[in-house]
């Protein structure tokens, strides 16, 4: 397995889809990534050489992914709570941030239903 940016990316996929297991790199930036250095996005992690693994994980430095991006993320959402903002107070109570509606989705945020007591037939 290859090693970039802190994570080992899968040997038997391409390159492109291999390159979206790190944390803020999709498909159309791993692309991009690849064009910069110069590699051709169909070919195997396994079957690449060390000099265009070079190529690739110093043009990865130049964004921001993994770690920091992780890091800015987090930070920002912790400021969105102590400014008070409504979509800190969202992230706060666990519920949606984005405009959904809650009273009848929104599952996954809220976590499993609670029991409603005395509701028997």
């Amino acid at each position: 397995m290859a090693r970039i940016a802190g994570v080992d990316i899968p040997n038997d996929k391409r390159v492109v889809i291999s390159l979206t297991y790190i944390f803020g790199i999709g498909k159309p930036l791993a692309q991009e990534i690849l064009k910069k250095s110069d590699v051709n996005e169909d070919t195997r992690v396994k079957d690449l050489t060390e000099d265009e693994l070079t190529r690739i994980r110093s043009t990865i430095d130049s964004y921001k992914v993994e770690g920091d991006l992780r890091r800015e993320v987090s930070l920002n959402i912790k400021r969105l709570m102590e400014i008070g903002s409504y979509r800190g107070m969202r992230h706060r109570r666990g519920l949606p941030v984005r405009g959904q509606k809650s009273k009848t989705n929104a599952r996954t945020r809220k976590g499993p239903r609670r029991a409603v007591a005395g509701k028997k037939k």
